[in-house]
Parts: C-alpha cells; structure tokens; sequence
C-alpha cells in the first residue's frame, strides 16, 4: 500500500470524526452531550494501522449506555476504510 499524504490523512480523519458525531447523535440528543473529543492517529510502517479514540462526556441526567463511545469510535474505523478504500480504487 502506498503511504497516504498528510491532506489525505486530514481528509478521512475529518470524515472518521463525523461518522462517530453522526453516530452518537442518531443514539442520543445532542443536549446530552456536554463534550466530545474524536482521537484519530495514524501508524504508516509497512501497513495502515489506525486508532479512533472517543472520549464522551455526558450530562449527569443522560441515559447512555457505557458503551456508546466504543460503538462510536467503531463507526468511524468502518468509515476510515470505505475512505482508504476509495483511495485504492
């Protein structure tokens, strides 16, 4: 695999960062949420390895589930490969 540019990394961590926001929105209201922070880091050696974290903070009345930051950050390792997979094509 080639080595992705740095618009390139740019460009699919933006999108992995809306598909975890549109995500946790299509679960909970945006009123619960207080704060969020999408964490996307690239590791280029011999292949792509890229970690999503999701870090959420929610307001104290908020009934989400524990698992939802999890579920997000998934959300946006499946769209980081739909993006590196239109990249390859």
């Amino acid at each position: 695999m080639r080595k992705l540019t740095d618009q390139e990394m740019e460009t699919i961590s933006e999108a992995a960062a809306v598909a975890a926001e549109n995500y946790i929105f299509s679960k909970i209201s945006k009123k619960e949420v207080l704060d969020m922070e999408v964490r996307v880091e690239f590791l280029e050696e011999d292949v792509l390895d890229v970690d999503v974290e999701v870090e959420l903070f929610l307001d104290e009345l908020s009934q989400a589930e524990d698992s939802l930051a999890d579920e997000a950050a998934e959300a946006a390792l499946e769209e980081i490969d739909r993006q590196v997979e239109k990249l390859s094509e």
